[in-house]
């Protein structure tokens, strides 16, 4: 075998190495990164109006603080009528959280972050809403962010999102059972929403995905 052909072959060798090591180097940083991904939380600024996403405790409470702050003169609660504490549904918890009954728009039929975001652009048209601060756990921001983005896309309105605190380890979400399963199931979840599955149908192919790893 001449020199040349020996060369060529060691050259080939050291590429498929590289690319092997570029490869292992992503799969580690996309490991160690994933929690951080999702809980993508910005600075709140002024807006004309706090959209709160039901399904998770602290939501409201973090939208009320916001309100309180002086954000925002008006919320909307999308899927109102869904409990999320001792005091009731969504409704029932912003009055008691203080937020006067005039600021608050609702919506009761969203089922999935989709619907979420279809339900309150028409509230936000309506009122003639540019600006929102969106309202949802800090884990399911992304998530959120990634569906609003596409409902909202042909309008004008701007949108930011804050995240509330849910208990979640962003930055080791590898080493409680619950930030595990979160991950896992945004995942899965974001995954599926890029596929076109969303709320029950999305929900019942999560359950099907976990019954292969038990």
């Amino acid at each position: 075998m001449s020199n040349v052909s020996i060369k060529k072959r060691k050259g080939k060798l050291i590429n498929r190495r590289v690319i092997i090591f570029i490869c292992l180097l992503l799969l580690i940083t996309g490991f160690f990164t994933a929690g951080r991904f999702l809980s993508l939380t910005e600075s709140p600024k002024q807006a004309d109006v706090i959209i709160v996403l039901s399904g998770g405790q602290g939501r409201v409470e973090k939208a009320a603080d916001l309100y309180k702050a002086g954000y925002a003169l008006y919320i909307i609660l999308s899927n109102a009528k869904e409990s999320m504490s001792s005091s009731g549904d969504m409704l029932q918890t912003a009055l008691d959280l203080g937020i006067p009954r005039d600021a608050i728009y609702t919506e009761n039929s969203a089922d999935s972050t989709l619907q979420n975001a279809e339900f309150t652009l028409p509230i936000m048209k309506e009122h003639n809403f540019k600006s929102a601060i969106v309202v949802s756990s800090d884990f399911h921001i992304r998530r959120v962010k990634l569906l609003f983005d596409r409902v909202y896309k042909k309008t004008d309105i701007e949108l930011t999102y804050v995240g509330s605190a849910s208990g979640y380890n962003a930055k080791r979400w590898w080493s409680d059972r619950k930030s595990r399963e979160t991950t896992f199931n945004e995942y899965v979840k974001m995954i599926g929403n890029t596929f076109g599955y969303n709320g029950p149908e999305a929900k019942s192919t999560l359950d099907q995905i976990k019954n292969w790893f038990r």
